[in-house]
């Protein structure tokens, strides 16, 4: 499932708390560089590994929250970007510290609602103290416990995970669980084409196929102008046909309008996405006037093909459909938006397929904030191609009459 589908993990504190010696100790490995000079870690930092006890995550090491100089302040920028991508923090302090540094970083956490636990580290050089613990306490912090690099119970780190970090981060629920059942059939419409890797398929497609066969029903992978053919020549029924968002018409015009139909990016918004509030933003569109702006936001960074979907081919359908000159910018992976959000009028997220769900929803606060309307890839594409209650219809519970009441 990809990297950052893994439970992220930060860890934060000054230069030279010993925050990389407690990664090694979790990794039983030395993946960390641990130096007494301060100021070791620069640029965040990820691993990837599996904790005995717990399960494989992601864990990032961070640049001390106390650098300095002009180079120092840019590390400290990107520490505290860096809680915008974690699932719980770690808050590693040494000898009692508990001042603007610590305070700063747990009024982050609060900020970007991360969940956190404090380790008071190198306790062989200098014990926690009891005024410690109160200030700490103050804090609201999951756990707090007391470690020695040399010596650290790693147990108590591990526990200490587990019950602070969200279930939702290391469980993986099911794409297509609430809308299939035992022995279905559904058909998934994966066009080769250009933008397709050479010799795989992309990850929603895997992801796909992986999640009906973990329910127990049956899946027909095949080519959209093999669509018409083998339905004729079969005479099957799928419970649901999926399809690429990019060939959207073709597949509503080959799969009979009694079977549902949805695309991949459709999928993934209702699966991780903020689907209430993009089925709320999608109509936007039609309220779009000369000179808005759009901001297109990829998660992940890719070859750029000639007719890309997110950078030529959703901008040309929807200049098309509203007839109005419109400016798009396209931000991609995780990269900082230099916009003000405000000078939007419509925020088109990506499926998500390489980012957390958490990562997602604080991609898209930062609009929903500031009032601008949000949507996805694939209902964008949905809405202006005109077979926009079809594509949603299989997550909405109700006939299409309710449907269309429902947008």
């Amino acid at each position: 499932m990809g990297r950052e589908r893994k439970p992220h993990i930060g860890l934060f504190g000054r230069r030279n708390n010993g925050k990389s010696s407690i990664i090694n100790s979790l990794a039983e490995q030395d993946i960390a560089i641990v130096s007494d000079y301060a100021g070791t870690t620069t640029d965040p930092v990820k691993k990837s590994f599996e904790i005995t006890g717990f399960g494989p995550v992601v864990l990032i090491d961070t640049a001390g929250i106390d650098d300095e100089g002009d180079l120092g302040l840019k590390r400290v920028k990107k520490t505290l970007q860096a809680i915008k991508l974690v699932d719980l923090a770690i808050l590693v302090v040494i000898n009692n510290q508990w001042d603007e540094p610590e305070q700063l970083l747990v009024n982050t956490f609060k900020e970007q609602d991360t969940p956190y636990i404090i380790i008071h580290n190198k306790t062989d050089i200098e014990e926690a103290t009891d005024l410690w613990h109160s200030k700490c306490l103050s804090a609201a912090c999951s756990s707090i416990l007391n470690y020695n690099n040399i010596n650290g119970d790693k147990e108590a780190i591990i526990k200490a995970i587990k019950k602070a970090i969200p279930e939702s981060a290391y469980t993986t629920p099911s794409l297509l669980g609430d809308l299939i059942s035992y022995g279905d059939i559904v058909l998934l419409i994966t066009p080769i084409d250009i933008e397709a890797p050479e010799g795989r398929l992309i990850l929603p497609q895997v992801q796909a196929i992986r999640d009906i066969l973990d329910n127990d029903a049956v899946c027909i992978v095949l080519k959209e102008r093999e669509v018409d053919a083998f339905l004729k020549k079969t005479q099957i029924k799928p419970a649901l046909a999926i399809t690429d968002s990019q060939i959207f018409l073709k597949a509503d015009a080959s799969i009979p309008t009694d079977i549902p139909l949805t695309s991949f990016s459709i999928l993934l918004a209702h699966f991780k996405g903020d689907f209430e509030n993009y089925i709320k933003g999608t109509s936007k569109i039609d309220e779009l006037n000369d000179g808005d702006r759009i901001l297109m936001l990829e998660s992940c960074s890719h070859h750029v093909a000639c007719d890309d979907i997110g950078r030529v081919k959703i901008p040309r359908w929807i200049a098309n459909y509203t007839g109005k000159k419109l400016d798009f910018d396209v931000v991609a992976g995780l990269d900082r938006v230099d916009r003000p959000i405000e000078d939007y009028a419509l925020v088109i997220q990506c499926g998500g397929c390489m980012i957390t769900r958490k990562q997602l929803f604080n991609r898209l606060g930062p609009a929903k904030a500031n009032k601008v309307a949000i949507t996805n890839y694939g209902m964008a594409i949905a809405y202006v191609q005109g077979i926009y209650q079809r594509a949603v219809a299989p997550f909405i519970k109700s006939s299409e009459a309710a449907v269309h009441d429902y947008l």
